[in-house]
């Protein structure tokens, strides 16, 4: 061991100045001394909190694992293997926790406890020897001033034995505080060293047996455990990676794409449109009325489900219901500051949403899929197949068809009452009709009227000197007297598909042929804007009502309807031959096509039983025996048609159910 530097006890009564320097330098060492210990302490407290706070952390640690099988995960599948895995490690770290508690105890012990006690009792000696030995030098050098001013004559001996012993007992204080602060100074030497290595010493042994305890706790078992662990982390890396590799891919694909995807109407001139939707879901802009004049649009996020409209703002859990689809139309409308935007009408005529697509093709494709759903093909077992083949005819229209295939007559009513007769309230054919070729029933190349327009009698009037009557088919009287009168008025909601000249009345199949072209006129030129109106059927003509005036838009005498069919397989649509009068004298055969909001066979029921009472009108007796097999309501009126399809609350519409006096 070195040499220690020591103050002469035996120079401590003579107090020179070279003792006084060399006491300086003591004095110096322990000022250094005490602003290391001190610094030194803060390190070891220091880690002491730290471990301290290990001790907490590795209890919260514990059960923060355990608490993971307790957590709601809205996505849990494979949890089971981790919250076993996580429990078992919990019983770890609380065994480490144990550890980690001793160590704490420990390093509290041995390390800090002796660097505090070396502060406390050896440099807080020192200070206090030195403040002592101050005191008493300061007190000696007062006794010797007034040693040294005793006068040489009249010397009082009484004053200089007073003084005398005060000096002798200051110099005695301050050899006695001196001599005592020496051997302070010269064991603090020794002390000081000692102080720095057994705190360390204290922690080195503390975390020996801390890693000793962990070893022995981190058995062979503990090593398999780990081990397979670490097979499934990597396992589990090795599955994201080739995931991660895959979106990547993917994501460099769709960002492959070109520009024309991002642009919203890319393709208006010819746009690929898919007619067979059943379901559609996309972003579309409602209309809402904010006052008399003024709207607002909203961007909502729509989707179709079952027979449902269903509208999802962005950020909302789930979708609510805006519309009931069964037995609605659909059509494209005119707005003022948009595009692309089209209605949609409840089965009892009222106006309903107003939407707005992004472009063309989205705006079709909704009308599609909802035209597709309100016809409830979701119901049916294929509905994918349904819809195709519903839409068929559009396909069929782009190949020429020069014959048509054997049909069996529909169970509509017949057109012609020579070759039909009524049983059990059902219109049952005779015998079927030879199918003509196509061009023996509709020239090539006529052309299609797809918004409603009345046959030019208006000319033979003109010829006959009679009034003019307006072009667009409404009448200025509202009123038609004649159905005051009439035995049989019967209301239907109808959207006009199209009109268009034929060559021959003498067959349904010329209504059958006029439904495929008009549907595949419609497809090609991609029309879907219809004509919605109310068709009433008396005993007298068919009249068209504009649903929103009351204004009649068309009036045919039901005389002169010599054919009317219902499809065969899109229940829904309806069509009659007119044969109308020209002004050159000969007639003029056209034919009439719409989609009903009910069954088409019903308004060929009415139709039929409008021209049954034009015929039995002339002999009473006929007439009473056909009105006896209507049935009459509670309050004496007759009722048509009672199981036409209600409202969507089941309700009977006050359009529904012909009813007439009897």
């Amino acid at each position: 061991m070195p040499a220690v530097d020591k103050l002469l006890l035996e120079e401590a009564l003579q107090d020179s100045p070279q003792t006084r320097s060399l006491l300086s330098v003591f004095e110096e060492d322990a000022g250094t001394l005490t602003d290391y210990t001190n610094q030194l302490l803060q390190a070891m407290q220091r880690v002491y909190g730290a471990q301290n706070e290990m001790c907490l952390a590795t209890q919260q640690l514990s059960k923060q694992l355990l608490a993971y099988e307790k957590q709601n995960f809205a996505l849990g599948k494979g949890d089971e293997e981790v919250i076993s895995t996580l429990q078992y490690f919990s019983k770890v770290v609380d065994e480490l926790n144990v550890l980690h508690t001793e160590l704490a105890k420990q390093l509290a012990d041995t390390m800090v406890l002796p660097i505090i006690q070396f502060r406390e009792k050896d440099l807080t000696e020192v200070s206090t020897l030195k403040d002592l030995f101050g005191l008493a030098s300061n007190e000696h050098d007062l006794s010797m001033a007034k040693y040294s001013r005793l006068p040489k004559k009249k010397e009082n001996e009484k004053v200089k034995t007073e003084i005398v012993k005060e000096v002798a007992a200051a110099r005695r204080k301050q050899h006695l505080s001196s001599l005592q602060y020496y051997c302070a100074l010269n064991a603090l030497q020794y002390r000081k060293r000692v102080a720095m290595m057994e705190p360390m010493l204290g922690f080195a042994h503390g975390q020996i047996n801390f890693f000793k305890k962990g070893a022995e706790m981190f058995s062979q078992s503990m090593d398999s455990f780990l081990a397979s662990v670490a097979d499934m982390v990597q396992s589990i890396q090795v599955e994201l990676e080739v995931e991660a590799e895959k979106m990547q891919a993917s994501q460099q694909e769709l960002l492959s794409l070109e520009k024309a995807v991002y642009t919203p109407d890319f393709d208006v001139a010819a746009p690929q449109i898919n007619r067979n939707l059943i379901q559609k879901a996309g972003y579309l802009n409602l209309r809402n009325k904010t006052g008399l004049v003024t709207t607002t649009w909203e961007r909502l996020y729509f989707f179709t489900q079952g027979g449902n409209l269903m509208c999802q703002p962005r950020g909302a859990v789930a979708g609510g219901l805006i519309q009931d689809l069964d037995n609605c139309s659909v059509m494209a409308v005119d707005c003022e500051d948009r595009r692309y935007c089209f209605q949609i009408t409840t089965p009892n005529g009222k106006a309903g949403i107003i939407l707005q697509a992004e472009s063309r093709k989205e705006n079709e494709e909704w009308i599609c899929a909802i035209n597709n759903i309100s016809r409830q093909i979701y119901l049916t077992d294929n509905p994918e197949a349904v819809a195709i083949k519903l839409n068929q005819t559009a396909l069929q229209a782009v190949t020429p068809i020069t014959s048509f295939a054997k049909k069996q007559e529909s169970p509509c009513p017949s057109q012609n009452m020579k070759n039909s007769e009524v049983e059990n309230d059902k219109i049952v054919p005779k015998a079927a009709v030879i199918i003509p070729e196509a061009e023996q029933l509709i020239a090539p190349g006529t052309p299609i009227q797809f918004d409603i327009v009345l046959p030019a009698t208006e000319f033979l009037d003109q010829n006959r000197g009679s009034r003019r009557i307006n072009p667009f088919g409404e009448t200025e009287d509202e009123t038609f007297p004649e159905t005051e009168d009439s035995l049989l008025q019967q209301m239907f909601i109808v959207r006009f598909l199209g009109s268009m000249a034929v060559k021959t009345d003498n067959t349904t199949e010329v209504i059958y042929e006029a439904m495929r072209q008009v549907l595949a006129a419609r497809a090609i030129h991609n029309i879907f804007r219809m004509t919605e109106s109310h068709l009433m059927v008396t005993s007298q003509a068919l009249r068209l009502i504009d649903p929103q005036t009351q204004v009649t838009r068309a009036n045919f005498e039901l005389t002169s309807v010599t054919q009317f069919a219902a499809h065969q397989e899109n229940k829904r649509l309806v069509g009659f031959v007119v044969r109308m009068p020209e002004s050159t004298g000969g007639e003029s055969l056209s034919t009439y096509v719409f989609e009903s909001n009910s069954e088409g066979e019903k308004i060929c029921y009415a139709i039929n039983l409008g021209k049954e009472i034009i015929e039995v009108q002339k002999d009473p007796e006929a007439l009473a025996q056909l009105m006896l097999s209507i049935p009459l309501t509670n309050d004496g009126k007759y009722v048509l048609l009672n199981d036409q399809p209600d409202d969507n609350d089941g309700s009977p519409s006050e359009n529904r159910g012909a009813e007439s006096e009897a």
